[in-house]
């Protein structure tokens, strides 16, 4: 099996734990979940669900690009959200964010996030190789 690389960036807030911002492998390459932290401040966004969602797409399309990517070659992410009453506001913001065919996704009510997040998402990108 080929090494796995890890991917880091300046752009996207720093990993806060043992784990990569992504590591790839071969054409994919798996982005760790993005909270709304703002990546010179390393401090939560102000603001509502919407700044926090615009955040965290900034910070995945950051990782995504230090990977060769962008998130329009998403797969698949994962959504978490601290109220489900905010699943309205995320889908119209990743709507505005990404271009169809949308990748699939599962969203996910949790109790509490990293840093007091409203929210949280991850990825799996596909990479030319």
């Amino acid at each position: 099996m080929p090494a796995a690389e890890v991917i880091e960036t300046g752009n996207a807030p720093s990993a806060i734990g043992p784990y990569s911002q992504a590591v790839r492998l071969g054409s994919l390459v798996f982005l760790s979940g993005q909270v709304p932290l703002d990546p010179a401040t390393m401090k939560l966004v102000e603001g509502g669900i919407a700044e926090q969602t615009e955040q965290v797409f900034n910070n995945l399309e950051a990782v995504a690009a230090a990977a060769g990517a962008s998130l329009n070659q998403a797969l698949r992410m994962t959504i978490y959200l601290t109220d489900l009453a905010n699943f309205k506001a995320v889908n119209e913001i990743m709507a505005k964010r990404l271009a169809a065919p949308y990748p699939a996704r599962v969203t996910i009510g949790v109790r509490a996030l990293p840093a007091n997040a409203m929210v949280e998402i991850d990825a799996i990108v596909a990479v030319e190789t």
